[in-house]
Order: C-alpha cells, then structure tokens, then sequence
C-alpha cells in the first residue's frame, strides 16, 4: 500500500444504545467520546441508532425509528389520516 493516502483504520466500539448493545471492530470513524471495553483497553465509541440487536428484520419485531421528528413533520405537513366513518361504505359512498 502506498503511505499517507490511505485514511486512519483503527478499533472503534459500536454503540446501540436502544438495544443496550455494543462490539468492537475496526473502522476509519472518529469519535471524541470512549469507553472502556472488556478487555481493559479505552477504545473511541459511536452511538447508532439501529444495529442487528434492534434492526426489525434481525429481531422479527416492529419498530417506528423516528430521528428528528419526521413523523411528526409529515403530519404537519399532510395531516393525520382520517378514521372511516361507520355509516360509509368501502367506495366512500355514504349508505342509504
């Protein structure tokens, strides 16, 4: 490998805090925030948001991730869907 172009890789302790779970690998990010791992050893940490602990297709259960208030924007923005109403029939033609 050519020297100076490459980007630093060094171990990083990923973070899931949703699922309270973490593992170390290796990877280029950086953080300013660490942890002591099992090892004894203080390792720079990075919180996500979903990992395989919490991803819905790893764990078979549904989850709304929400990151910033989007659901609540595009309420906002196109308003709740409305409840049918029980006098009214799938079409939306009101019943005689």
């Amino acid at each position: 490998m050519k020297p100076g172009i490459h980007p630093d890789y060094h171990p990083v302790v990923f973070r899931d805090r949703a699922a309270g779970f973490s593992f170390l690998t290796r990877s280029t990010k950086h953080s300013d925030t660490s942890i002591e791992w099992e090892d004894g050893n203080t390792y720079p940490v990075v919180d996500v948001e979903v990992s395989s602990a919490s991803h819905p297709f790893w764990t078979g259960r549904s989850r709304l991730v929400d990151t910033a208030g989007r659901v609540e924007k595009f309420y906002a923005r196109y308003g709740r869907p409305r409840q049918a109403s029980a006098d009214a029939d799938p079409a939306g033609e009101a019943r005689s």
